[in-house]
């Protein structure tokens, strides 16, 4: 099939309100056959696996990529440099970012602006904002920098504004922002990286100030709450959220969300933490047995894969480092992989590399 058409035909399921069991496994197992077609090492790790196009059947049967593969080589269907767009992976300890290629960014955006709308916004249409984090020019290879730019731009009010600079939070202009929110009763959302919330604290504390937000203001953080001097535990950060800004944990959403997926997924407030997270109905999660691949009962731990219709270019299935629990419709997020689970991640990475750069069958 070819790329167009699965792109035609991808930004109609985001459109749409729904997908069926069968529609999705249908639609997963098409992609699933245009990548191991198109992209090299991935089609490696597959015949490794001993999953071709004629013997997987179903979605859940169709390899999962750990996430450090991207580090490792180029997992696009396309040829690289021509990409309109990539977005690179955190580095690690010896600075390695792996990067994630975008023929076009048209499938990425619509994802993003559909989801966004549904499950941070709830119908409003357009508020206020405040973004703690670089704007999309300061970053043009980090997805978080699009998202914000998108978010901003889509559901922004013309009066939204970039609240970080290059010396850190523009704490003047944010306690503006915010004090005319409170006088005026205008609804205002602030969103940005945890570790930002986490300095916005930090700063508010030493002028003893805080603030009581008009009803419908909301907060999205993402991603994790370190820095240099203390690690927040995650109730402590969302009660901290809600003291400061005067917003209820209800109404404070978290975003979940990698470089590698081309979806978010979402909470619906963090009333009590860790809260249950779930993607968009292009989005299926299962919770595996590192070391099995098998899916692990309601209530037990394991280790997080996400299957991305979204993620067209590279690969659907994505074995994250992330531990969690499914409850539901979603899943528990509880943490990093530590242990049996990270060192059966490792492995998924060795085999991975090994069949990747092994010889063309």
């Amino acid at each position: 099939m070819e790329q167009q058409n699965i792109i035609n035909e991808l930004l109609t399921i985001l459109q749409s309100d729904s997908l069926s069991d069968d529609e999705f496994n249908q639609n997963a197992l098409q992609l699933f056959a245009y990548q191991y077609t198109n992209n090299l090492p991935f089609r490696k790790y597959c015949q490794q696996k001993g999953k071709t196009i004629r013997t997987v059947k179903s979605w859940k049967d169709i390899p999962a990529v750990p996430i450090n593969a991207f580090k490792e080589v180029a997992l696009t269907c396309t040829p690289p440099e021509e990409a309109e767009r990539y977005f690179m992976t955190s580095g690690t300890t010896k600075g390695v970012k792996g990067k994630h290629y975008h023929p076009t960014l048209q499938v990425w955006n619509l994802s993003m602006k559909t989801y966004f709308k549904q499950r941070f916004m709830k119908g409003d249409g357009k508020i206020r904002m405040g973004i703690l984090f670089p704007t999309e020019e300061e970053m043009p290879n980090s997805s978080l920098a699009r998202y914000l730019a998108l978010a901003k731009q889509e559901f922004g009010t013309e009066e939204s504004h970039y609240l970080l600079g290059e010396n850190g939070i523009d704490l003047e202009r944010l306690i503006q922002e915010l004090e005319q929110a409170e006088q005026s009763g205008e609804p205002y959302a602030l969103l940005g990286a945890s570790f930002s919330f986490v300095h916005l604290f930090e700063e508010l504390t030493k002028i003893g100030r805080s603030f009581q937000l008009p009803p419908r203001s909301k907060i999205l953080d993402t991603g994790g709450f370190k820095n240099q001097s203390k690690e927040w535990e995650l109730d402590d950060f969302y009660q901290e959220l809600s003291r400061v800004l005067g917003v209820p944990r209800k109404d404070c959403i978290n975003m979940y969300g990698m470089t590698e997926l081309s979806s978010q997924l979402y909470d619906s407030g963090n009333e009590q933490v860790p809260s249950v997270k779930s993607g968009p109905h292009w989005l299926k999660t299962r919770i595996i047995h590192p070391f099995t691949g098998e899916e692990v009962a309601e209530g037990e731990r394991g280790v997080i894969v996400h299957c991305d219709l979204a993620n067209f270019n590279s690969v659907t299935t994505i074995l994250t480092e992330d531990l969690g629990m499914k409850v539901g419709e979603g899943f528990l997020l509880l943490g990093r992989v530590q242990g049996t689970e990270a060192k059966g991640c490792s492995i998924a990475v060795e085999e991975f590399i090994q069949a990747a750069t092994g010889p063309t069958a």
